[in-house]
């Protein structure tokens, strides 16, 4: 997982592990229904949120088959319960597994059509692992549409990335522009529009949101591929200085990376 280009780790297994709150709580009578909330909760399904809480915590200690094991026992105890199947696609994901994780997402929407977080993880997923980020940005504008979501940013930086993936650059900028509204910081948001203004060799822009970017973000956590751009921007703006410091980076970190091989050839337009 690229640090800067998706939602960490945390935030992503801390979106997936929330209260079974789907569908309606129904009321006898002739009273009106109500939406579900956490008093309506049974025991089976507060055994199920534990377990996906304890899948979580080994999922990020990347503990991957304890993690399965948890998720399969929420799933026994709460066999509707749609962010259950939602983390397991994630751990498949992280896996290699992309056909269970394919499976697993579409198993969850089909649970809970209407989750925003669910939408957007499996564009994430169809953008990147999945190999079809032409079918991703419904998915994105889907979560975007919901106004209990409560992660625009996410989406819409997703969008911009998945746009750039598409060579749609005016649809990147318009997406990264709109997710810089809501979290002006976010490392990825100014990694993508380095890379739009970059693409377009606009080089001051993108050495713009490159220094927002270093400045936002330590250089130990910049994936191969944003420092890689850095490297270029600094390059393209004769900033001999700070490519070095980036390239030292690249070098430490990445050593056997196709980036490095690249800047090794001085393939700086490529």
């Amino acid at each position: 997982m690229k640090p800067v280009l998706a939602a960490s780790v945390n935030a992503i297994a801390g979106a997936l592990a929330l209260a079974l709150l789907a569908g309606c709580a129904g009321a006898g009578g002739d009273a009106p229904r109500e939406l579900k909330t956490a008093s309506d909760q049974t025991a089976a399904e507060k055994r199920a949120q534990i377990r996906l809480q304890l899948a979580v915590g080994y999922y990020q200690d990347r503990k991957y088959e304890i993690a399965l094991d948890e998720v399969k026992q929420a799933i026994a105890a709460a066999p509707d319960f749609a962010d259950a199947y939602g983390f397991r696609a994630l751990i498949y994901t992280a896996m290699g597994e992309n056909a269970l994780a394919d499976e697993n997402y579409r198993h969850a929407l089909r649970l809970a059509p209407r989750n925003p977080d669910l939408a957007n993880n499996y564009g994430l997923f169809l953008c990147d692992a999945g190999g079809r980020p032409d079918q991703a940005l419904g998915l994105f504008e889907s979560a975007l549409k919901n106004p209990q979501y409560r992660s625009p940013a996410k989406a819409l930086t997703n969008a911009g990335n998945c746009s750039l993936k598409l060579k749609n650059t005016d649809a990147a900028e318009r997406y990264l522009l709109e997710a810089l509204r809501y979290e002006p910081e976010l490392p990825a948001i100014q990694a993508g529009l380095a890379r739009v203004y970059f693409e377009r060799r606009d080089y001051t822009r993108a050495g713009f949101f490159i220094n927002r970017l270093t400045d936002a973000a330590k250089l130990e956590s910049l994936s191969a591929d944003v420092l890689w751009l850095a490297i270029r921007v600094k390059h393209m703006l004769g900033d001999r200085a700070t490519e070095a410091t980036l390239a030292a980076q690249l070098r430490k970190r990445f050593p056997g990376s196709a980036e490095y091989a690249a800047f090794e050839r001085g393939a700086f337009n490529e």
